[in-house]
């Protein structure tokens, strides 16, 4: 309940998160880590090579990773097109 509240969102939102139901945005998945005193990226580590992470960080549905990564290239093309507008 702390946590959401930190976050400025509801405990039912961060349950959506946990489950896979909603994707956070960027801004959301910094406020995340900033809360939690770690890099945004660690949301990411595959668990799978680095056994010692395992009971830090929640487990991150593929689903989530692939809409985080289209995001990620989308707010990069988007900029990337402003520029060339912009000159």
């Amino acid at each position: 309940m702390k946590f959401a509240e930190n976050c400025n969102t509801t405990t039912s939102y961060i349950g959506h998160i946990e489950t896979g139901r909603k994707f956070p945005s960027m801004e959301m998945i910094d406020r995340m880590a900033e809360i939690l005193k770690i890099k945004p990226y660690h949301f990411f580590i595959d668990r799978t090579e680095q056994e010692d992470t395992e009971n830090i960080y929640p487990k991150i549905p593929i689903s989530m990773k692939n809409e985080i990564k289209a995001q990620i290239d989308s707010t990069i093309i988007n900029g990337i097109n402003e520029i060339f507008n912009k000159y």
